[in-house]
């Protein structure tokens, strides 16, 4: 309910006269506040054109808010004015950042605020002494925070009309820019934990960061291994650049791919078996207790993992010399499964109502899902979702929402928390 309030507020105040240009339907500002609010950059707007300063202010406020997370954001505030917290606001802080405990909440809340400014006011000076290059002061610090924010926030808004196409072979945009998506999609308790292991107060990485590092490593060199083999030799998308510039493509798309909606080329000019791939990395996302959405790079490391020891016939799964439950197994097979299952029936109603290819509906459907933000475009400069209805439009929406609440956290307002049984029936043999 506090991302629907947020949404609905966002679009109210994008709305108003002097927050954008032209025309603005109410469907097409709740679609652009539902976007940043859930950090996916999918627009029908051209952000630049069709929205003021004003209008870019309240985008980029809803991309730190919705990245941060509501309830997130405001015990922050509360605990700034030194209000106190009952146990139960305390239980959803904990939930919202993927806190494993209770204890030490509040520290770890302060530290996350600490690490975001430091991350983002980094990212946003860097970033602007490149764009002092081409552009006048004041417009490229915007330019640069703005672009930083949204970077790490793994949104994919931009302020240029093209995304990021325009510097496809520049070293700092290409490092800058997937840096900061990497590390507001690794999770909050991560960073953490990686910056105590560098001061040494802690000896061991636990079992959920290095899951989250390796598995979030080799999605990185699987979707660049992946772009650059069936792109190599494609005139419409790669055939064309140095090895330099193909190298820097396939990295930024790879990174990109999983988290956020910034491009260094157009998408449409992709090979299918390439746009299908896609999908997949789309699909699983980033980390847990991140910017990112989708089903996460940790369901899909467990349920492979489960995969691999059922296969072999082995009855206790580990990794890292730590053992795995067969609770946390199962519910990574779940969240895939139920995950699967929104992406397909929703892919299936694009495609007979909005009466459009395929392959590109199942494209637009896993990147709102995954909150990821990229498109095979409109053949102009917005999302593929401009074609749709107003229905196809909400349908995304809530696909959106979906991805950035989280697969069961959504499906739980649905169907419901499980009722404990005091019954337990005799084991029944099923043949596989």
């Amino acid at each position: 309910m506090s991302f629907v309030i947020l949404i609905v507020f966002g679009a109210f105040l994008l709305m108003l006269p002097f927050a954008h240009n032209g025309e603005l339907s109410l469907i097409d500002a709740i679609f652009t506040s539902t976007s940043a609010v859930c950090v996916t950059g999918l627009i029908v707007k051209d952000t630049p054109v069709d929205f003021t300063s004003f209008g870019h202010i309240i985008i980029l406020s809803l991309i730190q808010i919705g990245g941060l997370g509501y309830m997130t954001a405001v015990t922050f505030f509360a605990l700034m004015r030194r209000k106190k917290l009952g146990y139960r606001d305390r239980l959803i802080l904990k939930e919202s950042l993927n806190h494993p405990g209770m204890s030490g909440i509040f520290r770890f809340l302060k530290i996350v605020f600490a690490s975001i400014v430091i991350i983002e006011v980094t990212g946003g000076i860097i970033l602007s002494l490149r764009f002092l290059a081409d552009m006048p002061f004041g417009n490229a610090l915007w330019f640069g925070f703005f672009h930083a924010i949204s970077a790490f926030n793994n949104a994919g808004f931009s302020l240029f009309s093209d995304n990021m196409m325009g510097f496809r072979g520049d070293i700092t945009i290409n490092l800058t820019i997937p840096l900061l998506i990497f590390l507001g999609g690794l999770g909050y308790l991560v960073l953490l934990e990686l910056y105590h292991y560098r001061q040494k107060s802690v000896l061991r990485l636990s079992t959920h960061t290095k899951l989250v590092l390796w598995t979030s490593g080799l999605l990185i060199l699987a979707g660049m291994f992946i772009i650059l083999s069936m792109e190599w030799s494609n005139p419409k998308s790669l055939g064309g650049m140095d090895t330099w510039e193909k190298i820097m493509v396939a990295w930024f798309a790879s990174v990109n791919y999983r988290t956020a909606g910034f491009n260094s080329i157009d998408f449409s000019t992709l090979t299918d078996s390439n746009l299908f791939f896609s999908t997949i990395f789309m699909i699983i996302g980033g980390s847990p207790g991140g910017t990112a959405g989708g089903i996460k790079t940790t369901a899909l490391a467990l349920a492979v993992i489960g995969v691999w020891y059922t296969l072999r016939g082995e009855s206790n799964p580990h990794i890292f010399r730590r053992s795995l439950s067969a609770y946390q197994i199962n519910k990574a097979y779940a969240i895939i499964f139920v995950a699967s299952f929104y992406v397909i029936i929703s892919t299936v109603i694009f495609s007979e109502s909005e009466k459009l290819p395929f392959l590109r509906i199942l494209f637009e459907t896993c990147s709102a899902f995954g909150t990821v933000g990229l498109s095979t475009g409109n053949g102009g400069v917005l999302s593929y979702s401009a074609l749709f209805s107003d229905l196809g439009k909400f349908n995304i929406i809530l696909l959106m929402l979906m991805g950035r609440v989280g697969v069961f956290a959504f499906t739980i307002v649905i169907v419901g928390k499980a009722v404990q049984s005091r019954i337990k029936y005799a084991e029944g043999k099923v043949v596989l």
